[in-house]
């Protein structure tokens, strides 16, 4: 099968490398797995040994009608459900096969990287755990580097996220540009969240701090009307950063505890 580049199609071509992720998803006996591409279904495979059932998303036709003739058997068993559709238009808030919890395990299309975090991540119905193959520059932005970014507190914001190990370029058909990673975000909720209220402020005052990349983060808050330059200096009683802010620091120095913490007291 020829690979669809309208698509952002690389398909994963070594089996143990399908093994490893699969076991890195720390799937139970019981376990829904929601995988988006499955494509060739090198992956699902391997998650239909671990899981109870596989539910995957294929957008190509082509290949949807492939994986129903190789999966025949486990789709008449009832262990894999195969849909035909685009994970952009999927109903994951009210699909069944995903009410009653379930993890998220795919190879994605790199071009649809952060919508799906942010479909997932902030979904009324997030999965337990996330594991994904991404460009291995996204996967360390969010879990190893020292400065943080948006996408990197927004995943922190709801998860534990963790680079799993790297696969190179030879392992995928056709051979992307860049190397992969794998990047488990584990124990999903809304922890940090007591509202719904305080969940979009969160993300409010994480936009505005980093509009202007070069400027110091109070300034950032102070010009969106976000925060006071009081406040900023901690010289506010309802100031939550206790100084955090007095030193020339840019939004990515600034911890995730921080951001949290505005966004339980700051009006917006």
């Amino acid at each position: 099968m020829r690979a669809k580049k309208s698509l952002g199609q690389n398909f994963l071509m070594h089996a143990r490398i399908a093994e490893r992720i699969a076991l890195a998803a720390k799937l139970a006996p019981d376990a829904t797995v929601f995988e988006i591409g499955p494509g060739t279904g090198m992956l699902t495979r391997e998650l239909l040994k671990l899981a109870g059932k596989v539910v995957a998303l294929e957008a190509d036709e082509e290949l949807y009608e492939e994986l129903q003739q190789t999966f025949a058997t486990e789709i008449s068993e009832g262990k894999l459900e195969l849909v035909h559709g685009d994970i952009r238009t999927y109903p994951i808030h009210t699909a069944i096969a995903l009410n009653n919890g379930y993890q998220l395990v795919a190879n994605i299309p790199y071009y649809l990287t952060g919508e799906i975090f942010r479909m997932f991540l902030t979904a009324q119905n997030q999965p337990r755990s996330m594991t994904l193959l991404v460009q291995k520059e996204v996967s360390e932005r969010i879990a190893r580097s020292v400065k943080e970014s948006i996408l990197s507190l927004s995943v922190k914001a709801y998860g534990t996220p963790k680079l799993e190990f790297t696969v190179p370029r030879g392992a995928f058909s056709p051979a992307p540009k860049v190397d992969s990673a794998v990047l488990t975000i584990r124990d999903i909720s809304r922890k940090n969240f007591a509202t719904n209220a305080q969940e979009e402020k969160f993300f409010t005052l994480l936009h505005a701090g980093f509009a202007h990349k070069r400027k110091f983060v109070r300034n950032n808050l102070i010009e969106a009307g976000l925060i006071s330059a009081k406040t900023a200096e901690g010289g506010s009683p309802d100031a939550p950063l206790n100084g955090a802010f007095r030193e020339k620091a840019r939004a990515e120095d600034v911890p995730l505890s921080v951001w949290l913490s505005l966004s339980k007291s700051v009006k917006v």
